[in-house]
């Protein structure tokens, strides 16, 4: 088991490279959004959504956050602060010019999955504390937004039908952010009905976090010689 989770992460180690370009807006995305002049709510809805289904750092946190949820309205009520969240940031950061840092901001998403992983192996209740996870979630999902919005920053943007635009992004985020959550709710369906499921969920929780420490180390060495 140990051997297997060392190969696990160190597989995970060395592709956080090209995880982290590829999370990124780039080849002809990237040329279409710099020379788009006009609406273009198709080209943008499916821009988001691609961003949402690439973005492994959300699918990652967002994994974390279902883990454990076995309702459905449980899981809907999470998403939805979440969504709530990123929603606000994304819009606020492109359409009122709000900008940050993205090594730094990435950072902190890294930190997310870190802090998830480290409430599903139980960390704050042996510490004696539990934070309101509710608000837990509503918070990073803002950073999450923020992380998008930086991505988004980091071009220029036609004002010309850019409110029709970043809206049309937005929903597309939320599209590919549900067929995410859709796939990883049918595999958990099937793993919850084994016997591996508890078993492992520990394991899987830390590899979780260190899949997490990672993406802050790797952001915060970004921030450093940026």
């Amino acid at each position: 088991m140990l051997k297997k989770l060392f190969i696990t992460i160190l597989a995970f180690f060395s592709f956080i490279p090209a995880f982290a370009i590829a999370h990124g807006i780039s080849g002809g995305d990237a040329g279409f959004i710099e020379t788009n002049d006009g609406v273009a709510v198709v080209q943008f809805l499916y821009l988001g959504a691609k961003h949402m289904i690439t973005g492994y750092d959300h699918i990652l946190f967002l994994f974390g956050v279902i883990f454990f949820l076995y309702k459905m309205k449980d899981v809907a009520l999470y998403v939805t602060l979440f969504t709530i969240g990123h929603s606000l940031t994304l819009l606020v950061g492109v359409l009122g010019g709000f900008e940050a840092n993205a090594y730094a901001v990435d950072a902190i998403i890294g930190f997310s999955i870190v802090y998830k992983a480290f409430d599903n192996m139980g960390g704050f209740k042996s510490l004696g504390f539990e934070p309101n996870q509710k608000t837990a979630v509503l918070i990073f999902g803002l950073f999450h937004g923020f992380g998008l919005a930086t991505k988004l920053q980091s071009f220029s943007l036609s004002e010309n039908g850019l409110v029709a635009n970043i809206l049309s992004f937005n929903v597309g985020v939320e599209v590919g952010q549900m067929l995410a959550l859709t796939f990883i709710l049918i595999l958990m369906s099937y793993w919850r009905q084994t016997a591996h499921f508890f078993k492992h969920a520990y394991v899987t929780n830390a590899i979780l976090m260190v899949g997490g420490f990672l993406l802050v180390l790797y952001q915060t060495t970004g921030l450093i010689l940026s």
